[in-house]
């Protein structure tokens, strides 16, 4: 059984995650046009390569469908409820860096912390009735991220698109996002809170826990360890 090997199948994050294996002397390529999901490893025998989107790829990996991956730590996270029992990390490759955020208006002077927020959450519920609205694509982590900091009183609201303009439009007021620059939050005029970052993603080679392992795909896995210098 060959060993497929999941990349992000189009933009930066193919050209980076194509340029960060050559570096270690394997190629990867797409074969036919943009159209086509398909490609081809050189450099390691027995490793078929699969094109897919970023946000597919913890889904194909917790599925088994796939032997390794490419994809951002903060979609993997995300997307797999048990992900640290369904995946393991075999290696940051150090690009598409990227901060998940949880970012308030910034005439919100009096909120700074996660400890603000929950005050200002309790308030808000007082007054108007209903719970402070959090717009986010991120539910899961931003949930376990709250239940564990002590905040209440607040819903999220699903956003797959635009978020930090959802306050503006005045159908949230909060939002939790990724930001690398920040400088969508400060033209929407947000800031992000003082407690720092929920999680840091960046792009990584994962592995799946699920997938048959036989000795063919176990021996083009230890091929491209030695590649990247890894060891058990």
């Amino acid at each position: 059984m060959t060993l497929k090997l999941g990349v992000p199948s189009k933009g930066r994050l193919m050209e980076k995650t194509f340029q960060w294996f050559a570096n270690y002397g394997i190629t990867l390529a797409r074969t036919g046009s943009e159209r086509e999901y398909s490609g081809v490893v050189e450099g390691i025998e027995g490793v078929e390569l699969v094109l897919l989107s970023a946000g597919e790829v913890p889904r194909e990996l917790a599925a088994g469908r796939i032997h390794m991956g490419v994809t951002g730590s903060d979609l993997v996270r995300e997307k797999l409820p048990l992900w640290h029992m369904q995946v393991t990390e075999l290696a940051e490759m150090g690009f598409g860096h990227a901060d998940l955020i949880i970012a308030v208006p910034s005439h919100w002077v009096d909120v700074e912390t996660l400890d603000d927020l929950d005050a200002a959450a309790a308030a808000f519920r007082a007054r108007h009735g209903f719970r402070l609205r959090i717009a986010t694509k991120y539910h899961r982590l931003i949930r376990n991220y709250l239940r564990t900091h002590g905040v209440a009183d607040y819903q999220l609201v699903d956003s797959q698109g635009a978020t930090e303009g959802t306050v503006r439009q005045e159908t949230a007021e909060a939002v939790a996002d990724i930001t690398s620059t920040g400088e969508t939050l400060r033209a929407n005029h947000l800031r992000m809170l003082s407690d720092g970052p929920v999680h840091q993603s960046q792009a990584t080679l994962f592995t799946s826990m699920i997938a048959p392992w036989d000795d063919e795909a176990m021996a083009a896995k230890e091929q491209i360890k030695a590649r990247l210098g890894l060891r058990d």
